[in-house]
């Protein structure tokens, strides 16, 4: 049975009372750039930090008493696996989730702590669905699916409703794809009320068979997922949300991971949110300029979640300001002899650099000898300080080379 948007709106009537009232914020800085009125909804602040509370506690709310009984089980390493663990607690009944053994322990210590049972199981995703499976047929479980199931899809909808009631006059919506529940729910829901919404899909160019099924006229699988947005690196669309998405979606287009990367310290630095990979698919978007807006318009992406790991999110922080010329990393060679690295950091202190890291090179340069090479990560305003910088130490004599990375636009 397809999903209506009436739908949409029981599920609501459902969910309202466990899900977190999710804000839609401005976000000044993008408008800016862009000449037009942008916004985030926010649901990387919603329970368990991500979207997937939504689907997965309407779909177990519909379950019979006895389906309840014997519970529910789910295949995941990410969001839907705590949304089904929250879902299925909220509701008091139990829930397992099955995960590759080699699952991160941050992932398998936060779905224990929401209640599920987890078991860990082979050496890749597919292994942990097919045992998923396994385990629901030896125990009578309700198997709950990421996305391609009615009830799920429709609980996910009930964005589109929030949208619209926080922008009535809507012009331009962005949401990342995976498996297409989330854009299939939101598009479906947003069309019916705004049919001159114009709605974007936006999937990780690591892992990206929407266009390819759009193409074929049924969904198609990709071989490979490689991508930081690891939320939505989904191989194949479902059988369910490829129609929606071909209904209601008016394109459908990829960003790199440096795009998302750009996505994620964005919302870090301007907005004071933490956001995941696939969450930022849609920012990375606007950012890099892939979605066609016009001046005025109001526009709007959704975080879909904010579960990202803190060392990656450390990783990619540093890795955008070295991009945007925040950090400085420069090689040069200076006198093998007492006080000659200390003149280098005087140099450096006095052009207002922060000196991040410092790594003295004797055996690994090819330096002349009675020099040494000197590797200096340093934090600067902005690319233009970075600049002074570096003449400041040309004309103390020390020819600095600029290690350069790639930088995106300001």
């Amino acid at each position: 049975m397809a999903v209506r948007f009436e739908d949409i709106q029981a599920a609501r009537a459902v969910i309202h009372k466990v899900i977190a009232p999710t804000p839609t914020l401005p976000d000044p800085l993008t408008s800016d750039e862009l000449g037009a009125q942008v916004f985030v909804k926010a649901e990387c602040l919603q329970r368990a930090g991500s979207f997937k509370i939504r689907g997965a506690y309407h779909k177990i709310a519909a379950l019979t008493p006895q389906e309840k009984s014997r519970g529910v089980i789910a295949p995941s390493a990410g969001n839907h696996a705590q949304g089904v663990a929250l879902a299925a607690a909220l509701q008091g009944i139990c829930s397992v989730i099955v995960m590759p053994q080699h699952a991160p322990l941050t992932k398998v210590v936060a779905t224990r702590r929401l209640g599920a049972e987890v078991v860990l199981y082979g050496a890749s995703f597919d292994d942990a669905v097919a045992h998923a499976h396994e385990l629901q047929q030896q125990h009578g479980y309700t198997y709950v699916h990421a996305f391609n199931d009615e009830k799920i899809i429709a609980g996910q909808g009930t964005i589109g409703l929030e949208l619209l009631e926080a922008l009535p006059n809507l012009d331009v919506l962005v949401v990342p794809i995976g498996g297409g529940g989330l854009i299939g729910g939101i598009a479906l829901a947003v069309k019916h009320l705004r049919p001159q919404t114009r709605i974007v899909g936006v999937q990780a160019a690591g892992c990206a068979p929407v266009n390819p099924s759009l193409r074929a006229g049924h969904p198609v699988s990709v071989p490979v997922a490689q991508t930081i947005a690891d939320g939505i690196a989904v191989k194949r669309p479902g059988e369910l949300t490829l129609p929606l998405i071909q209904q209601y979606v008016d394109q459908v287009l990829e960003v790199t991971d440096d795009e998302i990367a750009r996505g994620i310290a964005h919302c870090a630095q301007n907005l004071k949110l933490v956001v995941e990979g696939a969450g930022a698919a849609g920012m990375g978007a606007l950012l890099a300029g892939k979605v066609p807006v016009q001046p005025g318009q109001t526009v709007a992406t959704v975080l879909c979640g904010g579960n990202i790991d803190g060392n990656l999110l450390s990783r990619v922080i540093e890795q955008v300001m070295v991009r945007q010329g925040r950090y400085l990393l420069l090689k040069l060679a200076v006198v093998d002899r007492p006080g000659a690295l200390a003149r280098v950091v005087d140099h450096v202190a006095a052009a207002g650099a922060n000196i991040i890291d410092i790594f003295h090179r004797r055996a690994l340069w090819l330096a002349p000898l009675g020099k040494v090479g000197v590797e200096l990560v340093l934090e600067v305003r902005d690319a233009e300080h970075g600049e002074e910088v570096m003449a400041r130490l040309e004309q103390a004599g020390y020819h600095p080379e600029r290690e350069r990375v790639g930088e995106w636009p300001d």
